[in-house]
């Protein structure tokens, strides 16, 4: 399944008809009730990654110029990949049924208080769910550093090429990065169309930048501040990465030229991870990626029975449906970094 491809070869004259599927399945979680709104349990999620947050800042505070502050750094890290999963569920409109208190809470958490711009990303994360795992309409799949097919790996230009080699062993290092990419993008697509509130979402922006560095260099010494800073990004992007590598990557890819139906688009370009609580919590209810793919307004408690329904669904219509465990999950996706980078390394 990771090393394969959803090709152009499939007739799409039988796609068009199958057409019908997904609203079958749809009916079927609807009839179950599971896309109804769960005020409650985001009230004490939201909840308890606030006091969370406030807790870390006391900590920071209190503790003053003291290496033990890094510490509270891998404790924001934590807080900071919760934080991501909010402001992910509030743009999905998982928690409001209304688009503006959904928006107005997704730059409160996206802008304010991790310092990513909400538009650019909500742009960005509404064109991976309409086209996953596409070779040319998927962003997340984007060859910017890393290559994510063959084709991409024998095209790859400058620090892709370079990188592409060994991305496998290199792939946790560089998401040390993602939390400082995240911000970086972010003020770089104030100048772009994705962002329809630049001014808005650049004050923020800067408010945060200000906050979050004018504290730490004002409370820590100009080394352990810097320290500070490092393991809190490091060990966030860390976290936003294996959340969100273990869903698609190593899945097939989506050709170009090839049109599969929404159903079979979702489902087999994604796979659901298990685990119990512990991965539900870690990952925010994105373990169950392809019922998430399927009804991404769906609310994260009604996750895990969708996944019954869809599971059972996709084996009445011979539709291969992808679940393994959080570790297995992440050795397929490095299998397939290190499989499609080998024409970089002068394989065939």
């Amino acid at each position: 399944m990771a090393d394969s491809a959803i090709s152009s070869d499939v007739p799409r004259t039988r796609e068009r008809e199958k057409g019908s599927d997904f609203s079958e399945l749809s009916r079927r979680i609807t009839e179950a009730g599971l896309l109804r709104r769960r005020p409650l349990y985001y009230t004490v999620r939201f909840g308890a990654v606030a006091l969370a947050l406030a807790g870390c800042v006391a900590a920071f505070l209190v503790l003053g110029d003291s290496w033990i502050q890094l510490i509270v750094a891998a404790a924001l890290a934590v807080v900071f990949g919760q934080l991501g999963l909010a402001a992910h569920d509030l743009a999905h409109r998982q928690v409001f049924s209304r688009r503006r208190p959904g928006e107005i809470g997704g730059l409160l958490v996206a802008d304010v208080l991790l310092g990513m711009s909400y538009g650019w990303w909500m742009n960005k994360h509404t064109r991976h769910h309409a086209n996953p795992n596409h070779e040319k309409k998927d962003p997340d799949i984007a060859p910017d550093i890393i290559v994510w097919s063959r084709r991409q790996a024998k095209q790859a230009k400058g620090p892709a090429r370079f990188i592409g080699k060994h991305q496998a062993a290199l792939f946790f290092p560089l998401l040390t990065l993602e939390g400082l990419n995240l911000s970086f993008s972010s003020l770089r697509a104030l100048r772009t169309p994705s962002v329809k509130r630049p001014v808005l979402e650049g004050t923020l922006l800067v408010a945060h930048f200000a906050v979050y560095f004018g504290g730490v260099f004002l409370v820590l010494s100009p080394g352990r501040a810097l320290a500070f800073v490092a393991v809190h990004q490091g060990l966030f992007g860390i976290y936003l990465g294996s959340v969100f590598a273990p869903n698609h990557k190593g899945m097939p890819m989506i050709e170009e030229g090839a049109e599969p139906d929404f159903l079979r688009r979702q489902v087999l370009t994604s796979r659901n991870v298990d685990g119990g609580a512990f991965v539900e919590a870690f990952m925010g209810g994105l373990n169950h990626q392809i019922e998430h793919h399927l009804f991404p307004g769906m609310p994260t408690p009604a996750l895990g029975r969708a996944q019954v329904i869809t599971e059972r669904y996709c084996a009445e219509l011979g539709i291969p449906y992808r679940r393994t465990g959080l570790i297995a999950s992440h050795r397929e996706a490095l299998r397939h970094l290190r499989r499609v980078g080998e024409p970089l390394r002068g394989k065939r």
